[in-house]
């Protein structure tokens, strides 16, 4: 079992900045992928970016590229997503989750999920 915590979300003006982190506790394997997703009001939960577990890759969805940044630390069971340069339209609930397993961008495939945080930009 693995359980997820987000912190870091708030208010924001258009243009700045916000670090969200992510505190895994459980039994996390190097085969674990960590993922960022998001969900505006009355939309579908989008991918944000992902993060092998024990690996460099990372992934990012064509809407955030070049303005967020996702990172782990092993040491401290932890994964961070930088936001930069951001837009009201990245308000939403950001949600951490995890998976035993590749790399996917569809949220039906990460079986673990944090409580969600939220990101208010506001123009």
């Amino acid at each position: 079992q693995v359980q997820l915590v987000e912190s870091g979300g708030g208010l924001v003006q258009a243009g700045g900045s916000l670090r969200l982190s992510c505190a895994a506790s459980g039994r996390i394997f190097s085969s674990y992928t960590m993922a960022w997703f998001r969900q505006a009001p009355g939309k579908e939960r989008e991918f944000v970016s992902a993060i092998s577990w024990s690996g460099v890759t990372t992934y990012y969805g064509d809407s955030v590229k070049g303005r967020f940044t996702i990172s782990r630390d092993i040491a401290k069971n932890m994964v961070y997503l930088e936001m930069n340069s951001l837009k009201p339209e990245d308000t939403a609930v950001y949600y951490c989750a995890a998976r035993n397993g590749g790399y996917t961008y569809l949220a039906s495939f990460y079986n673990y999920w944090g409580q969600g945080t939220q990101v208010t930009v506001s123009s």
